[in-house]
């Protein structure tokens, strides 16, 4: 089989993650799928009663209900583990010297797909993904990341590497079998550095966002006598990287598809006064005693007003949230904070 980088980046290589069962998979999946039915047809079930009645919720029970089902998914109940956490291989504690050197963890096992044919969620794509970035750089991934790090101004993002002194590392947490917090156990990140082996900071990830929103919007402006730079990428690179791929989905966010290391939901609105989606971009982060998420949220942009200056990019809310807590689900109060901002900057 042919694996290329487009399909490593959205997920698409067949390459496992980290349950080798692929019978387990195709159960959980098949789950997934059911559960993700029952919830739109209750939810168009509820939309045509109101519009069959005129009758609309008050904004007290609208919000007593999202903030029930958001409690439900923030708080399992004390000492019940994330399935996704039981997997051994989470816990990993051998040091590798490079990525193609980790790549041994996972490299003899056969593909649970044809590449291309089905979306499966895979750490262990972005780590060869990150091998493929090694070996055509001729420099560790990890000195090519930092480089990176340091052109965008994002001089706290580091590698979570247990043995080096981080000023300010914050100290993660999870449930026990009894529901009681305790620290979070020692885990070597270096077999997924691209998957999950950085450390950053609120500030670090909104200069992230903001360099994609601007590389995003910039081609969109007209440039004033020079006055607009480049964007760190090209408008079309990112337009491409929030563009949705068939035959994916996205766990965290039901309208949404997802792109190349991106989940995107696209604007749509079928009917007049009714359900309107916005276009944004996001991705979530689940590591042993921590969670994360980043939310892009571009603004709609004015084609008459783009030439005029001051008015230039980045346009649009940008929301990210570092929890030091492991299984916290948080990209539905990410997308409520950028509603919220964006309504304060209509208004």
């Amino acid at each position: 089989v042919t694996i290329t980088t487009r399909l490593l980046v959205s997920h698409l290589s067949g390459i496992r993650h980290y349950e080798k069962d692929i019978t387990k998979v195709k159960e959980e999946k098949g789950k997934a799928n059911r559960a993700l039915k029952l919830t739109k047809s209750h939810q168009d079930k509820e939309q045509k009663e109101k519009e069959d009645k005129g009758i609309e919720k008050t904004d007290f029970v609208k919000q007593k209900k999202e903030h029930d089902g958001e409690t439900k998914s923030r708080n399992p109940k004390p000492g019940r583990k994330d399935k996704e956490f039981e997997q051994e291989e989470y816990y990993l504690k051998e040091k590798f010297e490079s990525v193609i050197e980790s790549l041994k963890i996972f490299k003899n096992d056969p593909l649970f797909f044809k590449p291309g044919s089905q979306f499966l969620y895979s750490t262990y794509g972005f780590t060869l993904l990150s091998a493929v970035v090694e070996r055509a750089s001729g420099q560790k991934f990890t000195d090519y990341m930092l480089k990176m790090f340091h052109d965008l101004d994002m001089l706290s993002t580091v590698l979570d590497d247990n043995e080096a002194m981080i000023y300010n590392r914050a100290r993660c947490y999870v449930y026990n079998k009894k529901g009681r917090l305790v620290n979070a156990p020692y885990v070597d990140n270096s077999y997924k550095w691209a998957g999950g082996g950085f450390l950053s900071s609120v500030g670090d990830l909104l200069k992230f966002g903001n360099a994609l929103l601007y590389s995003y919007q910039a081609g969109q402006f007209k440039n004033r006598n020079g006055k607009l730079l480049p964007g760190y990428l090209k408008p079309g690179t990112v337009a491409m990287m929030w563009t949705p791929v068939p035959k994916t989905e996205v766990s965290w966010d039901r309208d949404g598809k997802y792109a190349m290391a991106w989940a995107v939901v696209e604007k749509n609105q079928q009917y007049g006064c009714c359900r309107q989606q916005r276009h944004y971009a996001s991705h979530t982060g689940g590591a042993v005693g921590a969670s994360s998420v980043l939310l892009i949220l571009p603004e709609e942009l004015d084609p008459e007003a783009l030439g005029t200056w001051p008015v230039a990019p980045p346009r649009g809310v940008i929301v990210t949230i570092i929890c030091n807590m492991q299984s916290v689900s948080l990209n539905s109060t990410a997308l409520k904070i950028a509603r919220e901002f964006d309504k304060e900057k209509q208004a």
